[in-house]
């Protein structure tokens, strides 16, 4: 009887098992194809994260072994703290630029209609689909006209520009999920404009709000093109990295190109996990 009962679980343990996954050819050449992809896109940075901590002046492998000394000195290179102060400065004032127009704009888009309303759902989008060097060139000739010399104040507004465009898609697609019954209630129980938007609207589109902000601080940070066009005599970072690199990659390069790779991923990894969390 014993025997009969174990007989019988077996067969039932049998049957509960899933059967084997397959795996066909199609699968395995698209996962391959993948993963050749993301070793073409990140083994570069890989080397550079690897070589940032090279005892030596050259680059060579096998290292003969670890060093701080290049992140060491690039904290004593004047020129190259004054540029990261620069692009940070820069960040910050195109993401506030991108905040402060961005979010009011996205809100108009989508709880008002007026004429144009379509185009201008397309055109806000041109600033992030035009290559760098056009928007670059464009704004060389357009700011003097306007008073705008070239400088750090032309690069913050060029910045702000196309900052502005990631702000106010981001929060609009936020807000396109958003019931507009809950501002409806809002105002029907005697909240005027303004509280309804820090009570109402504010709690369900911030974390869209954060999200684009530290997308923007991101890509402000590594901003060349429009940069290279509106600078003046000061250098942002990568401005200052690209002048580095005339003379040749040096573990310095090497070793503030780990020090913003490090910062950017993190930034996106956040700004990623803050829109996932916002879907739910």
């Amino acid at each position: 009887m014993t025997r009969q009962s174990t007989h019988g679980g077996s067969a039932r343990t049998s049957r509960a098992l899933p059967p084997n996954p397959r795996i066909d050819l199609p699968t395995l050449l698209v996962g391959a194809a993948a993963a050749f992809v993301l070793a073409f896109i990140y083994l570069p940075m890989v080397v550079v994260v690897v070589y940032s901590f090279n005892p030596d002046a050259v680059n060579v492998f096998p290292m003969r072994g670890f060093s701080l000394r290049w992140y060491r000195m690039l904290l004593e290179d004047e020129q190259l703290v004054s540029a990261l102060r620069i692009s940070l400065l820069v960040a910050l004032g195109g993401t506030s630029i991108g905040l402060l127009l961005g979010v009011p704009g996205a809100i108009a888009l989508a709880r008002h209609e007026f004429p144009g309303k379509r185009l201008l759902e397309r055109i806000v989008l041109l600033p992030l689909t035009l290559p760098g060097i056009v928007t670059g060139v464009a704004m060389l000739s357009f700011f003097p006209l306007i008073g705008v010399p070239v400088s750090l104040l032309a690069v913050l507004i060029g910045h702000g520009t196309f900052l502005i465009a990631i702000t106010l898609t981001q929060v609009y697609a936020r807000l396109r999920r958003l019931d507009p019954s809950l501002e409806e209630a809002s105002a029907d129980l005697g909240a005027p404009p303004l509280t309804t938007f820090f009570r109402v609207i504010l709690p369900n589109i911030k974390t869209a709000i954060i999200g684009s902000a530290l997308l923007s601080f991101t890509l402000s940070l590594d901003e060349i093109p429009v940069t290279f066009f509106l600078i003046a005599g000061d250098n942002t970072l990568p401005i200052q990295i690209w002048a580095m690199m005339r003379r040749g990659i040096s573990p310095e390069v090497n070793a503030i190109s780990t020090l913003v790779f490090a910062g950017s991923i993190g930034l996106i990894l956040l700004g990623t996990a803050l829109g996932g969390r916002d879907k739910e």
